[in-house]
């Protein structure tokens, strides 16, 4: 069954990043905002961009007390002299010299990043706009080298998608393998890479199609096509970046990996069509329930319904057999 009425309030209630971390998450980025403008970071500041789950509204709640994270790209004019692994390693200088934030401070290869208290945190990406002809660049501090890139046309690409699902089903069906992903740990699958496959498997001729008329068929439709590619697919595809080609996301899984992502997601396909095609309300839920855990449904308690039924059923017979007898 679909059940459409309880995937509505599994969303709202477990899988959606709720309303009061969001509006943390907005005060942290604004201070951090603040912060950048007002330090001696020689880059002038265009302007900051969000990037990932947070720009594509994909982030969910963090399982088991984990932190949520946002990612923000702080697109800069290029500094003459400096190579790319002076723009992340002077960022951190800079947060590092605060008060405010030098214990929040770890710097990587690409970005510097806040954490709050194990609570959330906030990944600031320098990008460099129109160091060359390439527009966006991002900076690999490891091996410093500039990185071109298209956060814009990815995240535009995105809600291209995600309007042809209908009903904000892209989105919904995204979050939903993230908390997949998450409770039941059988398979890795970076983010980007997720969506893209996601994303791949949606063109316009769905738009308006029974293929997306809630959030379940949604998501059945998205399980199957992605299944029947990975399937078609024994070793690790390439998976290009459909705003960048030179861009292959594929590689973010090694082959062992890849293996493991496209079990998972073969069994949870069948999951999903066994959940969705059951007649019986109770045997659904139990179904769903080994997809997405006990949270799926939570207020429901199946196994005290069919006892009920079960006690019901008896006592009618009971009933039947005692006016048998007096008649």
């Amino acid at each position: 069954m679909k059940l459409t009425s309880l995937f509505t309030d599994f969303l709202n209630n477990t899988v959606n990043l709720n309303t009061t971390r969001i509006g943390l998450l907005d005060e942290s980025v604004d201070a951090l905002k603040r912060f950048i403008r007002k330090s001696d970071w020689e880059p002038k500041i265009r302007t900051f961009v969000r990037q990932g789950s947070w720009a594509h509204r994909t982030i969910i709640k963090p399982i088991d007390g984990d932190e949520y994270d946002a990612d923000l790209l702080v697109m800069v004019n290029p500094v003459d002299g400096w190579t790319a692994k002076d723009y992340v390693q002077k960022l951190g200088d800079v947060f590092k010299a605060s008060e405010t934030y030098k214990n929040k401070t770890k710097v990587w290869d690409y970005c510097v990043t806040i954490s709050y208290a194990n609570e959330r945190k906030i990944d600031l990406a320098p990008c460099v706009v129109d160091r060359t002809n390439s527009g966006y660049e991002v900076c690999n501090a490891g091996s410093d080298c500039f990185e071109v890139t298209t956060p814009l046309e990815y995240t535009a690409w995105m809600q291209e998608q995600n309007s042809y699902s209908g009903l904000n089903s892209f989105r919904k069906v995204t979050r939903l393998l993230k908390y997949m992903r998450s409770i039941r740990t059988r398979f890795d699958c970076p983010s980007i890479l997720l969506t893209t496959l996601i994303g791949s498997h949606i063109s316009w001729l769905d738009k308006g199609t029974n293929a997306f008329a809630d959030v379940p068929t949604a998501l059945r439709t998205i399980m199957q096509r992605l299944d029947d590619w990975l399937q078609a697919r024994p070793s690790r595809p390439l998976v290009q970046n459909p705003k960048l080609l030179s861009e292959d996301f594929g590689k973010l899984l090694t082959e062992t990996q890849y293996t493991n992502f496209r079990a998972s997601i073969n069994k949870y396909r069948k999951l999903v069509d066994q959940a969705y095609l059951s007649d019986d309300r109770d045997e659904s839920i139990e179904l769903w329930r080994k997809v997405f855990g006990d949270e799926f449904a939570k207020g429901v308690n199946v196994l005290a319904e069919k006892a009920e039924g079960i006690s019901a059923f008896s006592g009618l017979m009971r009933f039947y057999e005692s006016a048998q007898w007096r008649y």
